[in-house]
Parts: structure tokens; sequence; C-alpha cells
């Protein structure tokens, strides 16, 4: 495809969408997505074969830094929604204001992130945690807090190359990322480096090291982008208020809506520290290997959104449903069969991330348990992805608030805690509340499909 040519959707006509156009819009992004991941796999990896309890520590310290990376990368996803809007319209020209305006939203959000965990990071661990523990998590949450920024500037440029259809050059910085953070990784935790830094401190490091170089890299193929010259990415643009405030609030549901779900499961690290150092390590690579599974539904998510949005530009309601359903089905299908194999294969994949003696005593049963939430989580992503498609942008967003704030958290305290079931008990409240949520958002379309069918 030459930088001039239409979106496929242009040249073709709007689909009803097959399955071959839902893998073909899924696939750059899952190998996007999966890069992204691979990056946390690679430390828990390293770090939980260096030291379980630093790999506890790891976890505890990208907790807090996780809950504002991932509103974070919400708020940005304006950049990526109107970026797609102009290009639709035939207007690629003001793609580039869109961007400049992305990056700034970045930089504002990364830099008073950052300053926020600094400041109140270290006794908000203190608080909760007891004192070794909180002690050796604070000090890998501020080198964690570094890497917000430069995370998010590229994070703003990964949505603006997907939205213009060339989702390969992402693709390719965040693999390229991900060497560099292995090789640092492999140098920094064992200690073998001149710098004095081991373990979690380490990982710590050696991510803030691949972030910068994904951005670096990003800006790079920026510049080196033609087409991006006239889609006006290096010039002021005059200011457009009204669209200024129509990418924030694009931002805001889908922000809010990370920000309930991820900050949930980022806080299950604290109640899983309540219990012990053995059970945050146990947890961290529970939380990993889900959140590594999420990737591939989150893809078909995605494709199944732009199908959804395409049938309703297009008045075909009919359209909308058989896209929904064809999302809804390819995630379970692939999740079904992924569930199976990790239910099966607990024990392998345990003493892939440890061999710690006490961890591995409680990881395998939790990781086949945890099998049982996949599908579940498939359901939730897609239906919430949809919804928003179709323009119900804040119900997700209530729904992962009741699932995973006032219903998941306190849950697993008194499954965890209170009744001493420990990761098991956590394990049952994340069970718990993907099912209430996959079940509330299926039925929202459901009856929104109905409630359209009523009004004709």
């Amino acid at each position: 495809m030459n930088d001039a040519a239409p979106p496929p959707a242009a040249r073709t006509g709007a689909p009803d969408g097959t399955p071959g156009e839902l893998l073909r819009l899924a696939g750059p992004v899952m190998v996007s997505r999966f890069g992204i991941m691979a990056m946390g796999l690679t430390d828990a990896i390293v770090v939980g074969r260096y030291s379980a309890t630093e790999l506890g520590y790891h976890a505890l310290g990208w907790s807090l830094t996780a809950i504002i990376l991932v509103g974070g990368i919400g708020l940005l996803l304006g950049t990526q929604v109107l970026t797609a809007r102009h290009r639709g319209a035939g207007r690629p020209e003001a793609t580039g204001a869109v961007l400049r305006r992305g990056i700034g939203h970045a930089l504002l959000i990364g830099l008073a992130s950052t300053s926020l965990l600094l400041l109140l990071g270290p006794p908000a661990l203190h608080l909760a945690l007891d004192a070794g523990l909180a002690e050796g998590a604070a000090a890998a949450m501020t080198i964690f807090a570094l890497s917000l920024t430069p995370y998010l500037v590229a994070d703003a440029l990964i949505f603006w190359f997907e939205a213009h259809e060339r989702p390969e050059r992402p693709a390719i910085a965040l693999w390229l990322a991900n060497a560099v953070n292995l090789a640092l990784a492999l140098w920094l935790v064992p200690g073998h480096s001149p710098f004095g830094v081991d373990g979690a401190v380490a990982a710590g490091w050696a991510t803030l090291g691949a972030r910068t170089f994904l951005m670096l890299v990003l800006v790079i193929m920026l510049f080196l982008w033609k087409p991006a010259r006239a889609y006006g990415a290096f010039r002021r643009h005059p200011k457009n208020p009204a669209e200024a405030r129509e990418q924030r609030r694009l931002g805001y549901a889908a922000g809010a809506s990370y920000l309930m779900e991820g900050g949930g499961f980022s806080l299950l690290n604290v109640i899983a520290g309540q219990i012990s150092a053995l059970t945050v390590a146990a947890w961290a690579v529970v939380g990993n290997v889900a959140a590594i599974v999420f990737m591939a539904p989150l893809a078909l998510a995605t494709a199944t959104a732009v199908l959804v949005s395409r049938s309703i530009g297009a008045r075909h309601w009919a359209g909308v449903t058989r896209a929904f359903n064809l999302g809804m089905g390819s995630a379970l299908l692939l999740l079904a069969v992924v569930s199976v194999l990790l239910f099966v294969g607990a024990e392998f994949v345990a003493r892939l991330y440890t061999s710690d003696s006490g961890v591995l005593d409680i990881l395998p049963a939790a990781l086949a348990l945890g099998s049982l939430f996949y599908m579940a989580d498939g359901v939730q992503v897609v239906a919430s992805n949809a919804l928003r498609a179709r323009g119900d942008i804040w119900w997700p967003t209530v729904m992962h608030a009741i699932s995973y704030i006032l219903l998941m958290l306190p849950l697993a305290w008194w499954l965890a805690v209170s009744l001493g079931m420990g990761l098991n008990g956590i394990l049952w409240a994340v069970i718990a509340a993907s099912l209430v949520s996959a079940l509330a958002l299926w039925l929202r379309f459901q009856w929104l499909n109905r409630l359209h069918a009523r009004r004709g």
C-alpha cells in the first residue's frame, strides 16, 4: 500500500465484517500489544529467576505506576480516534494538529504523574505495607515513575501511526525496544554492571532505558516518514478549541475505564502484600500471564469496534450485530483454547518464571485457577469496545467501576485476608468481578440492539 492510498474501507466500500476482515484488522494491533507486554514478561522472568523477594518488590513498585499509566493511555485515545476521523473525512492534513496536541497531553500527563508518584508513592506504600516490603517497593517505584513520560509520548505516536494504517512501524519499534530491555535487564538485574544496582531497581532502570529508546525510535520514524510533513506533524496549526475539547472528551471515558480496571488489578498487589512476600511474587506472575493473554482479546476488541463503527456509519444495523457476534465468537474460541492450555500447563509456566520453591508451592494451582476468568475477561473487553463504537461511552466505565473497584477489591480482601484463603481468595474475587462485568456489558449491547429494533 503506498502512502497516498485511501484506507481499505474507502476502496472497497464498507464490508459487513468477515473473519478475514477481523483478523486483518486485529493482526497488526496484536503484534504491537504483545510487544508492549513482552517488556513486562521479560522483567518478571529475569527478576523472578534472580530473587522471589525482588519480584515482589518489582510487582509492588510497578503497581502504583501502572494505575497512572493505564489511565494516561486511555486519555490519549482521542489522538487515535480524531486522526482516523480526519482521514475518513479526507482531511489527512489536519492529523498533524491532533498528533501535536496528543504529544502535549502526553508530556503534561507524564510529568504531572511522575511528580505525584515521587511525592506520594513512598508514603502510600509505607502506609499499606510493612517497612521492609515498602522500602524495597518504593525504591523500584521511583525508577518506574521516571519512565512514564517517554512511554506516554511513545504511545501518542503509536496511536497516530495506527490510525494512519501504519501499525508495522510501532510494532517494529516496540520489538526493537524489547531487545534493548532484555539486554539491559540481563546485564543490570543480577548486579553485573558497575552501577551498584540489582533486582527490582535494576529492572526499573532497564525499563526506563527501553521506553526512552522506544520514544526516540518512533520520533525518528516520524521524521523519516515523508507524508508526516504533508499531514502537518512539524508545523504549528491554528488553535481549534472545539476539537481540543473533543480530543479530551474522547479520552475521558476511556481513561476513566482503563483507570478503574487497571487500577483495581494493580491494587490487588497491595492486598497480596498484606499476606506475604511470596504471595506478592506469585500474584505478580499470575497477573503478568493474565495481562499477556488479555492482549489477544484486546486486539480483537479493537477490530470489532472498527467493524461496528463502519456498520453504524453505513446505518447497517444487521452489520452491527454481525460484527459484534463475530468479535465475541472469535475471542471466546481463542480464549477457550488458551484457558485449557494454561490449565494443563500451569506447572510448566510457573517454572518459566521462577525456581523459588516457596513460590512454586502455590503458583501452579493459582495459574490453573486463574485460567477460569480469561473467557469472561475477553467478553467484557469486546463488549466494552463495541459499546463505545456505537456511542455508548460511559456505560463500560460505570460497569468497570462497579466490577473492579466496588466488588473485586473488597471481595478480594475479605476472601484472601479476612477468611485466610490467601492467593486463591484474590483469584476468586477476580473471577467474580470479570463475570459480573462481562454479563452486564453483553446484556447492555443486546438491550441497545432490541431498543433500536423496536424504534425501527
